[in-house]
């Protein structure tokens, strides 16, 4: 049965994930027992080889021809002809409700928002402060006023309060489209919410994005713990994929992450289910939101592409700031 046509669910005011079978959403409690290492013991440890660096692809970059830039996290500035979009896009210090405290970044952006000429749409997969963040927002629509910025259910209210109107709000499965473009909402497993009390009240997804000159396709998954229902239909609706923008890292420890967020093993599981041509890994190295070595995401990105035999240029982990073509 297709469950392309299934829409979100909502429960007492709140999203829920359908089809997990599993309790999501990270509580004030799940993240008191994290940290005070009740999740930990069942991690084997994998070292990083001090020497390893992600094998590099020596292919010419061309800039006239379709290219994505990694401005690190989820945040990838992406060209197809003469159409640009921005994802999860955050150029912020720091990614908190606080500006004293939080998760540092821990290298500086590849490129300054003053640099970038022009910007069509923005994508917002989810309000956490490290993919909706306020500051980056105000000055993308400060130098850019008629960006078209799609979100998921209940985040256009956000983007009001502070005065920017072009905004598309999206369920599961509907899509915003004009002349050059169809962006589509699609499922992810994931949970929302920006402070103690308002835990899941907007919706969380991942966007499919089909141009329509040249019907090159961009898969951008923003933030997820696998779900096979969910990807396998992405795969079954739209058969594949040129681009998918796949999240890596922010995995250990991993009873307490993998509700929300996926290891190298399950990106490539959803590189599989959308029949993905060429992925890059995301969601790593920036921000330190999780326990594992920072370079161990595409440690292990490598040896689980080795253990599946897949080409090592079809998922690929790059530096911020680099340029690869698709």
């Amino acid at each position: 049965m297709s469950n392309n046509n299934i829409k979100s669910l909502k429960r007492g005011g709140r999203f829920v994930n359908n089809h997990s079978g599993r309790r999501i959403r990270r509580t004030l409690l799940d993240f008191l027992l994290w940290k005070i290492g009740a999740y930990n013991l069942l991690d084997n440890k994998i070292d990083v080889p001090l020497n390893f660096s992600f094998p590099r692809v020596n292919e010419t970059f061309y800039s006239d021809k379709p290219w994505a830039l990694w401005l690190g996290h989820s945040s990838f500035l992406i060209k197809n002809q003469n159409i640009r979009i921005l994802t999860d896009p955050i150029w912020n210090e720091m990614c908190s409700p606080f500006s004293f405290i939080g998760p540092k970044r821990k290298h500086t952006p590849p490129i300054e928002i003053a640099q970038i000429h022009k910007i069509d749409y923005v994508l917002i997969s989810h309000d956490h402060y490290d993919h909706l963040d306020k500051k980056t927002v105000l000055e993308l629509y400060k130098r850019f006023p008629n960006i078209k910025w799609i979100v998921p259910l209940g985040i256009k209210k956000w983007f009001k309060k502070l005065k920017i109107f072009n905004v598309y709000e999206l369920d599961w499965w509907e899509n915003y489209e004009d002349d050059d473009v169809s962006i589509f909402a699609t499922p992810a497993q994931h949970y929302s919410g920006r402070s103690v009390f308002d835990g899941n009240k907007t919706l969380w997804c991942s966007f499919v994005c089909v141009f329509k000159k040249n019907q090159k396709k961009l898969y951008f998954t923003g933030d997820t713990g696998y779900n096979d229902i969910y990807f396998k239909s992405i795969g079954e609706k739209f058969l594949s994929m040129d681009l998918s923008l796949i999240p890596i890292g922010a995995y250990i420890p991993r009873k307490f992450m993998s509700p929300v967020h996926i290891d190298p093993e399950d990106a490539i599981k959803i590189h599989k289910d959308i029949n993905s041509k060429f992925s890059i890994g995301m969601h790593y190295r920036t921000f330190r939101l999780s326990d594992e070595n920072m370079l161990l995401p595409p440690y292990e990105l490598y040896l689980n592409l080795i253990k599946e035999d897949l080409d090592l240029k079809e998922f690929v982990a790059i530096d911020p700031g680099s340029y690869v073509n698709w």
